[in-house]
């Protein structure tokens, strides 16, 4: 195992404040997979979307909840993934921290490639110009201090935030009638097949594509270790952040589902725009797409920001190379910057040289991934908690409700996930690649464990 960086220790002048904390916490939920990628969630589900919604944003409140009492019982460890390595051992968190990892590269190299042909319409470059151009601006963005990372994630946060609270206020008074012609609310809702017109597998099936836009507010937690009251700011993030996301998600989808009938969203395209352009609102088009651009760029620095702190922690555990443990004077983990900003620039090459081979199969194993990861999280919860009622400090450190009662609903929820995509042809692969995936990473811990025994 790599001895730990002394510096590492992020200095109150370089690290986050509160207010970063707060908006990376919430705006790190909010990716252009709500703004364009729910398009194809509603097209899919119809109205029940809202309940899948609610579904997956349950499992993000609990899972937040959980992972917050872990850290605040046991401060000082790290992300969660060492929470998971102290319940189940060195294995489980080999596999849970590169697993994440290779889940946020995916989502690096595809967030590149998605703003670059957001930007072609207006800068005239190849799309692997633009894309190499994006991750090597976040990648400089990371580079300095983790204050500046904070900050450009603040802005960019806010922008997102901003942009869906003036959403929900205009759609709302157009629903009331305050201005437009009026709108028939109940006959878009239920006239178009009813609540459910794809049945209840279709709902439990799109979770994972659901989870994929909602999930990142676990990234608040890594980011709390770098600011100067981590313990204080992880416990007043996971609090309320799960809350708070799923009505931001809800609100928006809801009161696009009242502005239009469902069916007339097309797959590929923003509803928002949609949505805009029922109420005749004047430059909605461009208006979303420096929205979506924020939301890429504040996704891509997050990505960039959370594979190199994992990358980091890996190599501290011994589990990656040792080199990967360097820092700047600034604390930045810049080799481990620039190794994850060279994964995630392959896997955005993929998406251009074989979009249908190598881009498709690194996008089915790592889909179902976050389910697996948050599984573990709960795992953790519980094996943690029991310990601490059998050392007598359960009550000052955890008041999760029903425990473990909704630990074991949570865990039953992703296995019937999990059986929906199986049924459901369209996500089959994804979950046969994703458990395939997650056994071969599970297999090279084990490897590298005897090796590491043999050698001792």
């Amino acid at each position: 195992m790599a001895e730990p960086n002394t510096k590492s220790v992020v200095k109150p002048a370089t690290g986050l404040r509160s207010r970063h904390i707060a908006m990376i916490a919430l705006g790190g939920t909010i990716g252009a997979g709500l703004f364009v990628g729910s398009g194809a969630a509603i097209q899919a589900t119809g109205p029940a979307v809202l309940l899948a919604f609610l579904l997956v944003g349950l499992l993000v409140i609990l899972v937040m909840r959980m992972l917050g009492e872990m850290v605040v019982a046991d401060p000082g460890r790290g992300s969660f993934v060492e929470y998971i390595r102290a319940a189940h051992g060195d294995r489980l968190g080999f596999t849970s921290g590169w697993l994440y990892w290779f889940f946020w590269v995916v989502v690096l190299g595809s967030e590149a490639i998605a703003g670059a042909i957001l930007l072609q319409d207006w800068i005239h470059l190849p799309i692997w110009v633009l894309s190499i151009g994006l991750i090597a601006l976040l990648k400089l963005v990371n580079f300095a201090a983790p204050r500046v990372f904070g900050e450009c994630e603040f802005w960019l946060s806010a922008i997102k935030v901003f942009s869906i609270l003036a959403f929900v206020a205009v759609g709302a008074l157009y629903v009331v009638h305050a201005f437009g012609p009026g709108v028939p609310v109940w006959h878009n809702l239920i006239g178009h097949g009813g609540l459910m017109p794809h049945g209840i597998v279709a709902v439990l099936s799109i979770i994972p594509t659901i989870l994929f836009t909602m999930m990142g507010s676990e990234i608040a937690t890594v980011a709390a270790g770098e600011s100067p009251e981590p313990d204080k700011n992880v416990a007043r993030v996971t609090r309320s952040l799960g809350t708070r996301v799923t009505l931001f998600y809800l609100a928006s989808v809801a009161m696009i589902l009242l502005v239009v009938p469902w069916s007339s969203i097309v797959a590929g395209r923003s509803p928002f725009v949609t949505a805009m352009d029922t109420m005749g609102i004047p430059g909605a088009g461009m208006m979303m797409r420096i929205v979506v651009l924020s939301a890429i760029l504040s996704c891509l620095n997050s990505a960039m920001y959370i594979t190199s702190r994992v990358l980091t922690e890996l190599a501290t555990q011994g589990d990656a190379p040792a080199f990967l443990t360097r820092r700047s004077a600034s604390a930045a983990p810049r080799m481990a910057i620039t190794v994850s900003s060279v994964a995630g620039t392959l896997v955005a090459f993929s998406s251009i040289l074989a979009p249908q081979t190598i881009f498709a199969f690194l996008l089915s194993c790592s889909g179902g991934v976050i389910l697996l990861i948050y599984s573990l999280i709960v795992t953790a919860y519980i094996t943690t908690r029991f310990a601490a009622r059998r050392n007598g400090t359960e009550k000052d450190n955890y008041t999760l409700f029903l425990f473990p009662l909704c630990n074991y609903a949570t865990l039953a929820g992703v296995v019937l996930v999990f059986v929906a995509m199986l049924i459901n042809p369209a996500e089959r692969m994804t979950a046969l690649a994703t458990l395939g995936t997650s056994v071969v990473c599970y297999a090279m811990a084990s490897y590298f464990a005897a090796q590491n025994k043999r050698q001792a």
